[in-house]
């Protein structure tokens, strides 16, 4: 009875341990390198920074004394750099909410399809990973572009009597963005809505309840939980979003993912690159945290 027990113990102990171990080795330490990084100076050598992986205490406390003119400091007195961020959780915002426009109606109709359709949906979801991802936006510069898929249909169709410059804008941006993360806001959306009891919605309908406001009032608060991690999902990665900016968006986008390529591989400024994403990685963690703090009080 006791070797079952202790067994079991060290069952549970490695399923909890093993999550811990990956983001240990493969979060936690890059992360504090990249601080380190952030905290030394730009240097003409190989790799093209001072101190190089010294963690020495006394070295820390020295480059916290003299990072902030040099690094974190440049990035408050640069405008650059913060309307990087601006212009980045802006552009991450509205392709979210478009994504969450787009995506909803398509969840909540894959959740209402009849059950042996519904495989033949998630599917379809899923194919463009099967793609790569690199080749699925390049795929758009040959729809977007003046001659172009999309306006050569449009000049047949007569809607337009002039092409329409779509690539090399926003509009382009989140095209690309909505297009590429729609699955991340699709497939949480749907699995909250798969495990919703339909007799909610039958009870309401009885009792005199319109459909819509049926939906507004029981279908969409129940849905939250798969919305808010669609959510995430979406922006989190849209905010530090590099291959589509560049590739759709031109050189006159500003991102921080573009930003963070140009220093770290045009400039070689490593220590302001590396400051920069940990400001990213702050300015994305602290509300997240917060938000999971409130959401836990209110759960209680």
């Amino acid at each position: 009875m006791a070797e079952r027990s202790n067994v079991g113990r060290l069952y549970k102990s490695t399923v909890i341990g093993v999550p811990y171990l990956w983001l240990l080795v493969f979060f936690l330490v890059p992360f504090l390198i990249v601080l380190k990084i952030s905290f030394s100076t730009t240097a003409i050598a190989q790799p093209p920074y001072l101190p190089v992986f010294d963690f020495a205490w006394s070295s820390i406390v020295d480059g916290v004394k003299e990072f902030v003119p040099d690094n974190y400091g440049f990035l408050l007195d640069d405008p650059l750099y913060i309307d990087a961020y601006l212009s980045s959780l802006r552009i991450a915002f509205v392709s979210t909410l478009l994504a969450l426009l787009v995506g909803y109606p398509f969840a909540y109709g894959m959740a209402k399809a009849p059950a042996g359709l519904r495989p033949i949906l998630l599917m379809m979801t899923i194919l463009p990973f099967w793609t790569s991802f690199l080749i699925r936006v390049y795929a758009w510069i040959g729809i977007l572009k003046n001659e172009g898929l999309l306006n050569q249909f449009l000049l047949w169709t007569g809607l337009i009597s002039a092409p329409l410059t779509i690539l090399n804008t926003e509009t382009a941006i989140y095209i690309g963005i909505v297009y590429s993360y729609l699955p991340f806001m699709v497939l949480p959306i749907y699995a909250s809505l798969e495990r919703m009891d339909g007799r909610l919605i039958e009870a309401a309908n009885d009792l005199g309840c319109p459909p819509v406001k049926a939906f507004w009032k029981i279908t969409f608060p129940l849905s939250l939980p798969g919305v808010l991690a669609g959510a995430f999902l979406v922006f989190i990665p849209a905010v530090g979003e590099f291959v589509i900016p560049d590739l759709l968006g031109g050189s006159e986008t500003l991102m921080i993912g573009k930003t963070l390529w140009d220093e770290f591989f045009s400039n070689r400024d490593w220590p302001v690159a590396s400051a920069v994403a940990v400001i990213l990685l702050l300015v994305l963690v602290i509300p997240i945290v917060f938000f999971q703090r409130a959401q836990a009080k209110v759960d209680r």
